[in-house]
């Protein structure tokens, strides 16, 4: 099955082999609040790794065990998880989720001696500050702020751009960069403001986009919230085009927005269930009845990338495996070859165009 894309696989805790013969590892992220959609995506992207890689003789002759964790997209509480995977000796975090839980999170692994890749999280800073132990298998919002801000100055320029963010690690970081690159084009956004994520009513956020005549709206945030404003912005009557980021790739989207969410679009990188080495991959979770979307095999990639390194490196030492990671690549992956550089980026990731339509999300 997948040739090198096999050396993934799972073992919940307490159902692998023998306790002198495991190997702990973990993924941690939003498992309960507003973004659990992504924590469950996380969730099984790793066990479908582990079980693929124990299946193909585990780990330098170990089979892995996979703990959970939940952080709630809650800073604190990423610092409190991230103690206790430490103190339980996981090897690995294919975590967290969101940028604001990553960051503060990373400091406890570096500390702790535990290496980490998150599927995820996007805000610069996480692999800008230089630790040893970051890594991550999605791309960064220079990059993807750089998509969004370019295609906005060419198809809307000379018309009133909206750009919105939740004062979020992802989403203000996200926000900025898109502004940036816009900026550069000589087109200056109609109004720029932050909105209070949690909240079920943005009719205030929208009259004052109506008020300023926006053709367009881009949006540094969440599902959620973004699903919400688009929703509510119809029934008042306003048309503008809503733009998000990749946040906004899942289909727990379309049913808080519904109707209202057509035409949307988003940037993320290429559709990886489209890709020819993850064919029996997504197989195996449509069998089981699992969509692979967004960021599901982006988390059995970090697995994956990990469980490579470490037999290439001939030990599961956290340090080693890093070094393997940065130096030994290209790491054959279910979402493309993936060699990472001296901060621990993806040398490449592409962001392309999204749009929804009709329920249903495909690439531009």
């Amino acid at each position: 099955m997948l040739g090198a894309a096999a050396s993934v696989g799972l073992a919940l805790a307490g159902t692998a082999a023998p306790a002198s013969a495991q190997i702990h590892i973990a993924t941690v992220g939003p498992l309960t609040g507003e973004y659990a959609t992504f924590g469950q995506q996380m969730k099984e992207g790793a066990e479908q790794a582990v079980a693929d890689i124990n299946k193909a003789g585990g780990v330098l002759g170990q089979q892995l065990v996979l703990d959970v964790g939940d952080d709630a997209c809650d800073p604190k509480q990423a610092v409190s998880v991230a103690n206790q995977m430490a103190s339980k000796g996981v090897k690995l975090v294919a975590g967290h989720f969101c940028s604001g839980s990553s960051i503060p999170a990373s400091k406890v692994y570096a500390e702790e001696g535990v290496l980490q890749i998150s599927p995820a999280s996007t805000n610069p800073d996480y692999t800008d500050k230089g630790t040893w132990n970051t890594f991550r298998t999605c791309g960064r919002d220079d990059q993807q702020g750089k998509v969004a801000g370019d295609y906005l100055a060419q198809h809307y320029k000379g018309q009133k751009i909206a750009i919105l963010n939740d004062n979020s690690a992802y989403g203000k970081g996200l926000a900025e960069e898109t502004k940036k690159a816009l900026n550069a084009h000589g087109v200056k956004e109609a109004v720029n403001f932050a909105y209070t994520p949690g909240e079920h009513d943005y009719s205030a956020v929208v009259s004052r986009l109506k008020e300023a005549g926006v053709a367009v709206v881009y949006v540094g945030g969440y599902h959620t919230e973004a699903g919400l404003i688009v929703r509510q912005a119809r029934e008042q009557g306003l048309k503008a085009t809503l733009v998000g980021g990749d946040a906004l790739v899942t289909n727990e989207f379309w049913s808080i927005a519904g109707d209202a969410g057509n035409g949307t679009l988003m940037t993320f990188a290429a559709d990886p269930r489209l890709n020819p080495a993850a064919a029996d991959v997504v197989k195996e979770f449509k069998d089981k009845s699992i969509d692979p979307e967004g960021y599901v095999l982006y988390t059995y990639g970090a697995v994956q990338a990990w469980a490579d390194a470490a037999k290439k490196a001939g030990t599961t030492d956290p340090k080693k495996v890093a070094e393997a990671l940065k130096t030994k690549g290209p790491w054959p992956t279910v979402i493309g070859p993936i060699s990472f550089d001296k901060k621990g980026d993806p040398t490449t990731s592409g962001y392309v165009f999204y749009v929804w339509k009709d329920g249903k999300y495909a690439q531009m």
